[in-house]
């Protein structure tokens, strides 16, 4: 039946628009109910929706660079802990020269020098060991992170190199002869100066680390703030 052929009053015509607009409204209701949100697409407040999206866009790519930022975090800490394991092996390095000194007998000083000597391969092997995720600050690496979402703000962290036996950035550790005094003395200043550059490289990347921190801490502040006012666009109330 065509609808030209039903005929209505104009109350009756009225009646029906009011269902219609309640029947629209109710739907309305549920959709809110259902989502929790007033505004679920451009049709309902395009420039509200569309700020709201602006503000998740954002948020979505803050959170994949804090996930950066976590894993720049790690490499760094897994540096530090390679940094602690080998100054305690040059530590135990000094410890052997110094009971070195005090032997008597050939065979022991010998027996302390080849101790010396593993001890400074397992430098090399432990710094060589003291990587995450493919990414070695104990080798010469360089970690780039990205703060922003358009990689604009970021933070090379420069690494050095330890990883061949006698090496420790800047510093040099020679194989000591046990038998020569003189030989002895040199090995002992150059793990001084190897521990002191331990130190520097230490603090160089708690520095970094403190900025890294501080810089994830700040992108989950601003993703909250982002996923606020996107929610504050479209909530219903």
């Amino acid at each position: 039946m065509a609808l030209s052929d039903i005929s209505l009053t104009a109350g009756m015509r009225s009646n029906l628009l009011s269902l219609q607009k309640t029947s629209t409204l109710l739907d309305r209701t549920q959709d809110r109910l259902s989502t929790g949100k007033e505004v679920n697409s451009a049709l309902d407040d395009p420039i509200n929706f569309f700020a709201a999206q602006g503000h998740m866009d954002r948020a979505n790519d803050l959170a994949a660079r804090k996930d950066g930022m976590g894993e720049a975090i790690q490499t760094i800490k897994a540096a530090d802990s390679g940094i602690t394991a080998i100054t305690d092996l040059l530590q135990q390095a000094k410890a052997l020269i110094t009971a070195a000194r005090s032997a008597s007998a050939s065979s022991e000083i010998t027996s302390l020098q080849d101790q010396y000597d593993e001890l400074l391969n397992q430098v090399a092997d432990l710094a060589a060991d003291s990587g995450y995720k493919g990414t070695n600050l104990l080798d010469d690496a360089t970690l780039t992170v990205d703060f922003d979402e358009a990689g604009e703000s970021s933070l090379d962290i420069v690494g050095f190199s330890a990883t061949t036996a006698g090496t420790i950035g800047s510093a040099t550790i020679s194989a000591a002869d046990f038998s020569d005094s003189t030989a002895m003395d040199s090995a002992v200043t150059e793990i001084d100066d190897a521990l002191t550059e331990l130190r520097t490289q230490s603090k160089t990347l708690s520095s970094n680390l403190s900025v890294v921190t501080t810089r994830e801490e700040f992108t989950t502040n601003m993703i909250n703030t982002l996923q606020g006012g996107a929610d504050n666009l479209t909530l219903a109330d």
